[in-house]
């Protein structure tokens, strides 16, 4: 059998153009997501077999440009010079042509074997603009075909012309590219001459785009040319700045703005050619429905009616696979005690492993639901105008809507979020934004606040839940406020925030997207959580106290003595009564000593040591330890509670019911809630604090105030729900 023949595919394209939809329709499930090499920027990537070819497809960061202004325009140009992918496929939309085009023009310019995709053409239709395919990729000398992506209609033919272009061996013409001015193309020509006049150097770009990119100032192309270039970069970066200096001096103004403005020109006469209008008057969807969702009176309401119904589902549809779960977790738990023999290693796989991991595990389906959630407000559009409905609340702050997409993103994980802090221009933005960003609840806590809630509020737990997101909200508003008149003091800079047209969901794009959250999710039970809760039971079972034990062996064989006296007339159902108040008395009298071995033991030991710092916020020893292991991972200190709190019930309803017993009150269970929210986030989000302020003084501030107001605040919920009679 011949070899398949291996080809790199990138995909590049302004945001809400449909690029990531695109993107999983080619590639579906078969998707790894990480980080670009040095920086924090996303990268996507997926594998495909389309006939004989083995397909790479490599999603770039969604930008509007391939200049310097943002780490993602340079991740995007910096792979197609450096990795020269077979074919660059351009993502349109087609009801923005205009403004795609930019982004598109800059690549013909790279002289890469592009692939326009004029995405969005059912929207483009509605909205009376018909574009002519034939001559959009006639004036370009492109190839040009439509799609629409969240139909998943033209992946085929889209595939089929990506296979074309890679193995066609034209290069586009040079007249095809834009054409500035005469004078600015002189100084282009006199720069890209000095280049082409290397010989003793194997210059990796192209002569003219390099040049092009010097005479506009462009720092990174800069840095490339020099190392390239070494000892000969000297005199064609004189000649660069001899003709910027001729250029701004014949038009009063900088090169760069000039090249913009006739990169413009170019684009408004391609405009002309290939769009027309239709004459029907066509109804502009998402406008209408903008009139109400971004109103300023109702909008805000329907955004927290959103909000609250999300955590409502969250926690009543995801109650039911919750219940099979635990049920599952529960028959393994009793198969292991059969099956292993009594001792060390049984209580290590029972108390430690399954009822660590499994206390965490049956929490799944929440995490599920709420991705889900969040992946259907991101692709309809509307996650869009929840940033533009809190651009004024983040004026209050001090920010603007920009940082709010961070925040946004904190409600699944505080990680990558505070990685996307990166791309605000402003350092004193960007660490105001860190500071504030851990009080969005992330899906970790979740499971806990799932716990308490359902343990104690019952019907109300997702009114609850939903009070607890609002706090959080509000606190980073409040210390947001704080931080900006005081330590991070600063104007807000102006931002335009882009509001997408609203989409119908697919329900493959929702399930990739919901996917690609919750398995970080998974991978943290074969992990962290798996080692924490060992860490947990080993210290929680140490050390042994004999005398303990002595005496639980002593009161268990007063209890067999007890009920060993039988009355020699004694009936069946009176001999059954007996065995069944005898084998209850033995597992009180377990769960006795079990608790008092816990006390003894060293988790038990610090529990005691800080419970005086926790009595006053209505969290006993067991919760104070709970928090403590929560800093691993906040997952954890549902495993953490598991352990401690023994009970022969190893499902969440057990747990439950053994914090009732142990003098929780709801009032306690919610000052925890609010305790969880706010204090040292987890070991990794604390570790992103440090790499995106590159400051052991922010990242210990960040610890130290958030553990002191998560204090007050659970203090003055405790103490003032006393005072008012709610204990």
């Amino acid at each position: 059998m011949a070899a398949r023949k291996k080809l790199t595919i990138a995909l590049a394209g302004n945001p809400n153009s449909g690029k990531t939809t695109t993107f999983n329709n080619i590639t579906g499930t078969r998707q790894k997501v990480g980080n670009w090499p040095g920086v924090t920027v996303e990268k996507k990537e997926g594998h495909v077999r389309f006939g004989d070819y083995d397909l790479t497809v490599v999603d770039l960061p969604g930008t509007y440009s391939l200049t310097t202004f943002s780490i993602e325009e340079i991740v995007a140009r910096s792979y197609i010079l450096e990795n020269s992918p077979d074919v660059v496929v351009d993502i349109i939309d087609s009801s923005n042509l205009e403004r795609s085009l930019y982004l598109a023009t800059q690549l013909r310019e790279l002289d890469a074997k592009v692939l326009f995709v004029l995405n969005m053409a059912d929207l483009a239709k509605d909205k009376g603009i018909v574009i002519d395919e034939e001559k959009l990729s006639s004036l370009l000398e492109v190839p040009v075909i439509s799609t629409v992506g969240n139909r998943n209609e033209g992946t085929a033919e889209l595939l089929k012309n990506i296979i074309e272009a890679a193995e066609s061996g034209r290069s586009p013409r040079a007249e095809r590219r834009v054409r500035y001015s005469r004078d600015i193309e002189d100084g282009v020509a006199v720069v890209r001459d000095l280049l082409q006049a290397v010989e003793d150097k194997d210059f990796p770009y192209n002569p003219r785009w390099t040049a092009i990119k010097l005479i506009e100032a462009d720092e990174v192309v800069r840095d490339m040319a020099v190392k390239a270039l070494g000892d000969q970069a000297g005199p064609i970066l004189e000649e660069t700045a001899r003709q910027r200096e001729r250029i701004s001096n014949l038009f009063d103004d900088e090169p760069e703005i000039l090249m913009t403005e006739q990169r413009y020109g170019f684009i408004a006469g391609i405009v002309r050619e290939v769009v027309k209008r239709s004459s029907i008057k066509r109804v502009d969807v998402s406008r209408n429905i903008d009139l109400l969702l971004t109103n300023r009176v109702l909008g805000f309401p329907i955004f927290f009616f959103f909000i609250w119904a999300m955590f409502q589902l969250t926690f009543t549809l995801g109650a039911y696979p919750q219940a099979w779960i635990e049920h599952g977790v529960e028959l393994l738990s009793l198969g292991m005690t059969n099956i292993l023999p009594s001792g060390m290693i049984q209580d290590l796989v029972v108390n430690g492993i399954i009822a660590g991991v499994g206390s965490v595990l049956v929490f799944l389906p929440n995490i599920l639901i709420l991705f889900f959630c969040i992946a259907l407000f991101e692709d309809t559009g509307y996650m869009a105008r929840a940033a533009f409905l809190m651009d004024k609340v983040m004026h209050l702050v001090g920010l603007h809507g920009k940082s709010f997409i961070p925040m946004l993103m904190g409600f699944g994980c505080n990680v990558p979020a505070i990685m996307a802090a990166r791309t605000l221009e402003n350092e004193k933005d960007r660490i105001l934004t860190i500071l504030i960003n851990p009080f969005m609840s992330c899906s970790a806590r979740l499971p806990v606040y799932v716990l308490l809630a359902g343990a104690f509020f019952a019907e109300k737990a997702g009114t609850v839940i939903f009070s607890i997101y609002l706090l959080g909200i509000v606190l980073a508003i409040v210390m947001g406020r704080i931080f900006r008149n005081t330590l991070l003091r600063g104007s807000v800079a102006p931002f335009v925030m882009e509001l997408p047209p609203y989409r119908a969901p697919r329900a493959k794009s929702l399930m990739i997207h919901m996917w690609d959250r919750s398995k970080m999710f998974l991978k943290k039970m074969g992990g962290v959580i798996l080692v924490g809760s060992i860490i947990v039971w080993a210290l929680s079972s140490f050390p042994n106290d004999p005398q303990l034990a002595r005496q639980y062996e002593i009161k268990k064989q007063q209890v067999e003595k007890t009920f060993a006296v039988r009355k020699p007339d004694a009936s069946k159902m009176a001999v059954k009564v007996r065995e069944m108040e005898k084998e209850k008395a033995l597992a009180a009298l377990e769960i006795e000593y079990t608790a008092a071995a816990k006390e003894n033991s060293y988790l038990g030991r610090i529990g005691k040591f800080f419970g005086p710092v926790f009595a006053p916020v209505g969290i006993d020893w067991k919760g104070g330890v709970a928090l403590f292991t929560g800093f691993v991972a906040k997952e954890i200190v549902i495993s953490t509670l598991g352990v401690l709190h023994a009970t022969k019930d190893d499902t969440d309803k057990g747990l439950a019911e053994a914090m009732k017993k142990s003098g929780m009150t709801p009032l306690s269970a919610f000052s925890m809630m609010a305790f969880i929210l706010l204090y040292v986030p987890c070991i990794a989000t604390v570790s992103a604090i440090k790499q995106e302020t590159n400051s052991w003084k922010w990242t210990a501030f960040s610890i130290g105030y958030s553990t002191t107001l998560a204090w007050v605040v659970a203090f003055i919920i405790y103490q003032g729900g006393q005072l008012l009679g709610l204990g």
